[in-house]
Parts: structure tokens; C-alpha cells; sequence
């Protein structure tokens, strides 16, 4: 199988939205320096970005396991160190609507950390950790 690729062109003009956009979707960036309330900022574009490869990978994994759900939320944080300036660590929280056993849900959960792509990119470079449980019923 070859390599994947991937494209984004992102931009911004002096008073007006920047955007980023790959295929035939566009998201409004946050880039102003006093900050939006409707828009994802870098650090927060990147949390985004690993728990959609996890949701993803979710999506993928959930029936080579046959594991039963009926959904899933990922709750992420991140800590910023001033210097240098980067993500010292990201913090999530998997809550998975099942009936199946905690053994079950910690293959879930291995499998996830093991085969997300942009998980195991973004935990090469900072401290990357999480638990998964069950939807409180």
C-alpha cells in the first residue's frame, strides 16, 4: 500500500476570517491576537486532531473487535509551557456508551493508542495519556 498524503492551504487576510481548507472544507481559524470565542486556535485545532484520529480509529477498530457501542465523547486538555513555547502535555478522557467488559474496553483502548496516526505522531513529541471508561447509565 503507498503512502498517504495529505493537503491543507490555510489563510487570512488583514480584517477578515482566516480559514483552513482540504478537500471541500473550509473551518474558520482562530488568528486574531485578541482571540475568538467561535473559532479552534492552533493549540486547540491540535487536541481536535487527536481525538478525531481516535474517534476515527474508533470507527475502524470497533468491528475487526466486534466490540458493541452505541457512541463515544473524548475529552481533551492540553498544558502550554511558555519556554520554549509548545504542548508539554495532552490529557484525555474516553467515555464509551457500552455493555461490554472493562477487559474488552481496555483492547478498545490499546488499540487506539497503538494504531491512531495522529496520536502516535503528537505522543513522539510530548506527554500524551488518557483513560477510557463506560457512559454513566
Amino acid at each position: 500500500m503507498g503512502k498517504m498524503e495529505y493537503d491543507v492551504t490555510t489563510t487570512s487576510r488583514t480584517g477578515e476570517d482566516s480559514h483552513a481548507m482540504a478537500k471541500q472544507a473550509s473551518i474558520v481559524l482562530d488568528t486574531d491576537m485578541a482571540g475568538r470565542a467561535d473559532a479552534f486556535n492552533p493549540a486547540e485545532l491540535l487536541l481536535a486532531a487527536v481525538g478525531t484520529c481516535m474517534l476515527k480509529s474508533m470507527q475502524r477498530i470497533i468491528p475487526m473487535l466486534n466490540f458493541q457501542m452505541k457512541g463515544a465523547r473524548i475529552r481533551l486538555h492540553g498544558v502550554r509551557q511558555d519556554v520554549p513555547p509548545r504542548i508539554e502535555e495532552i490529557t484525555y478522557k474516553i467515555t464509551v456508551d457500552t455493555e461490554e467488559s472493562e477487559q474488552r474496553l481496555d483492547l478498545l483502548h490499546r488499540n487506539l493508542r497503538k494504531y491512531g496516526t495522529i496520536y502516535n505522531t503528537v505522543a513522539g513529541a510530548t506527554n500524551l495519556n488518557g483513560t477510557i471508561e463506560r457512559a454513566a447509565r
